[in-house]
């Protein structure tokens, strides 16, 4: 049986996680395991708490110095409630290091929070941030080698350990904390699973990636960040770690390091609109800084800051769900919805993106979930004809994410900052496609340097517009690019040299596509052959596929109406191409949705179901810190 947890609106109570035992295997009969880890770890253990204790109310009019108040005040556990009405803002709200406080709305339709400025957020600068103090950051001298925040790792590198060694700490590692993994990019082609940013050889952009700690002026782009469950020994530490070890690739001639850059854990935002249209000065719309095991739900986030809607750094199983994410600033370059960036074991779930350019862009995260996400009329201004792909692995660094049940108009691994790794779609509508957009109007680009990719059980196409199926180094015209379903190891879009290991560590299986008109179970398109860090993969014995490869059953938030799974090979009746994909619960419930000045009314609450538990008990009266504005 899987742990069940609960999601909470107000008054309402929904399902959300089980354990993350009964399945966790479920890709085992088709993926190697050089290629998948246990995704049903990804998010809070446990699920969202549900908190009923109000340690603060305030109503509209209330200043972004009175709720940062009321959020220093508040005892552990308890909730910071907005009353219905508009809050205009003329700075940010900060949790500044305050761990274990919800800050929650009327509901996101009722309780809007209007920025006009931001806070700083330790350089990132936000109008919602969460995070830690003190707040180190990869470059601080806390955490680089010799400082009291940072060690060796010297011991404990194979995939899957929960034990490691660490030497040469400037302090002992601290028990409950989380900690970063990282290594040393490659310099040189491994003729494998390669994180990589020499420009020229594994990037084309020519600036700087400072995403992760630079030692002798080499940037460990590759990080893990999980929690040390126990530390013993002196001098040199045996520590033990939740999850273990994701990567295959780690060696002592990367110079592995460990380091902890300060913490805030258990605090959420809920049940309210976030509206950054007015203040161009920030950065991001939410910020999660140094966050474990924190989240964002039924939120309604407006323009969001002039880069992202959502910055994802440095913090781990982070849960953004039943969200909706509408607009931004700038509409071309760094206009993204999620940004994970140096992150670990996150859940992004049951969203909408709508008119967003890049939804969610991957600066370097391992071990997420991006599922059941929508997306919907992604904006490029220039030139107009441009469709930017919804999903975007972005920089080096990036390995064993999971993308499932997805709704989207492309996915894109790039090269413009460095080379991604083994990364599995599964059971997602790739469209190819969107209205009004010419030019890339591809399903799946994986540029150069993008290797050990699997793509299980998805539908893929739009009927009528796509004819060619591949291009890549050995098959396809240039010439039909842009109606090519899979672009694979090019180094620009169309043309470029080629990378022959983006093709021959690619696993297609079980993929219905509308070039073809049928699912293809090609045992030609399954690696067989062992490349450094990527064993080869066995052809699976059947077409079976598994529901989920995170869920042990259809979660409860679901509802009765859409079928699960929702989209595959073994899907029959739907409306996506040969009946094998129906509308996933975000997409219904944005096709059925009102729209204000072309943004969608939403509540989660009136969208998804109810759980059969019922309500949750009503609110406890307020007690503590009560502040009323009028």
């Amino acid at each position: 049986m899987r742990r069940t947890a609960t999601l909470f609106f107000p008054l309402i109570s929904i399902l959300l996680f089980l354990s993350p035992l009964s399945h966790a295997q479920s890709w085992t009969p088709i993926l190697d395991d050089s290629r998948a880890i246990d995704w049903s770890n990804a998010g809070i253990p446990g699920g969202i708490p549900d908190r009923t204790t109000v340690c603060a109310t305030l109503s509209a009019g209330a200043s972004a110095s009175q709720i940062n108040s009321a959020i220093s005040s508040c005892p552990d556990g308890q909730v910071v409630m907005l009353g219905a009405g508009t809050y205009n803002l003329s700075g940010g709200v900060s949790f500044n290091g305050n761990s274990n406080v919800t800050l929650r709305g009327a509901g996101p339709m009722q309780t809007i929070l209007v920025f006009t400025a931001g806070t700083s957020c330790n350089g990132a600068s936000g109008d919602i941030c969460l995070t830690s103090n003190p707040a180190w950051y990869s470059g601080s001298n806390n955490v680089n080698p010799g400082g009291q925040d940072a060690c060796n790792w010297t011991g404990g590198y194979a995939k899957g350990s929960t034990t490691i060694t660490l030497s040469n700490c400037g302090s002992a590692p601290p028990a409950g904390q989380m900690l970063i993994l990282d290594q040393a990019n490659d310099t040189s082609d491994t003729g494998g699973a390669m994180i990589c940013d020499v420009p020229g050889q594994c990037r084309q952009n020519t600036g700087g990636n400072n995403d992760g700690r630079v030692i002798n002026g080499v940037t460990h782009s590759l990080q893990q960040i999980v929690k040390i469950v126990n530390v013993s020994g002196s001098g040199t530490y045996t520590v033990t770690i939740s999850p273990g070890v994701y990567a295959n690739n780690i060696r002592s001639s990367q110079s592995p390091g460990a380091w902890w850059p300060g913490q805030i854990t258990m605090s959420g935002i809920e049940d309210l609109t976030v509206d950054g249209s007015n203040n161009t000065g920030s950065h991001t719309g939410v910020s999660f800084y140094n966050c474990y095991e924190c989240w964002m739900k039924n939120v309604r986030s407006l323009t969001g800051g002039n880069r992202n809607h959502v910055w994802l750094t440095q913090s781990a199983r982070v849960v953004i769900r039943d969200s909706y994410f509408y607009g931004t600033q700038r509409g071309a370059e760094e206009s993204y919805g999620v940004e994970p960036n140096e992150t670990s074991d996150d859940l992004i779930e049951n969203n909408i993106f709508d008119h967003v350019t890049s939804p969610i862009l991957f600066g370097q995260g391992t071990g997420l979930v991006m599922a059941y996400n929508f997306t919907t009329a992604n904006v490029w201004n220039n030139p107009a004809n441009f469709m930017q792909a919804s999903y975007e692995s972005h920089n080096a660094g990036s390995m064993m994410n999971l993308w499932e049940g997805n709704v989207v108009n492309g996915i894109f691994c790039d090269n413009t900052w460095g080379s991604s790794d083994l990364a599995t779609y599964f059971r997602n509508q790739i469209i190819g496609w969107q209205t009004g957009k010419s030019n890339q109007t591809n399903a799946v680009v994986d540029m150069s340097g993008c290797r050990g990719d699997s793509y299980i059980g998805n539908v893929i196409g739009q009927p009528g517009y796509h004819t060619q199926y591949e291009l890549s180094n050995t098959a396809g015209s240039s010439g039909q690019c842009n109606n090519t379903l899979f672009v694979i190891g090019l180094s620009g879009q169309c043309s470029g040299g080629s990378d022959k290991l983006s093709e021959a560590t690619l696993m297609r299986w079980g993929n219905y596509d509308t070039v073809n008109g049928a699912v293809r179970w090609n045992a030609s398109e399954v690696p067989t052959t062992d490349v450094p860090y990527i064993s080869g993969n066995a052809v699976p014995g059947d077409h079976n596929l598994p529901n989920s490869f995170y869920l042990s059953s259809k979660p409860d938030w679901w509802g009765a109406s859409v079928p699960w799974p929702p989209i595959g090979p073994d899907v029959s009746g739907g409306s996506g191409p040969a009946g094998h994909a129906y509308a996933i619960p975000s997409q219904a419930c944005f096709n059925s949705g009102t729209f204000a000045s072309s943004i969608l009314n939403f509540d989660a609450s009136a969208c998804y179901t109810l759980s059969s538990n019922g309500n949750p008990p009503p609110l406890a009266p307020p007690t503590g810190l009560t502040v009323t504005v009028q």
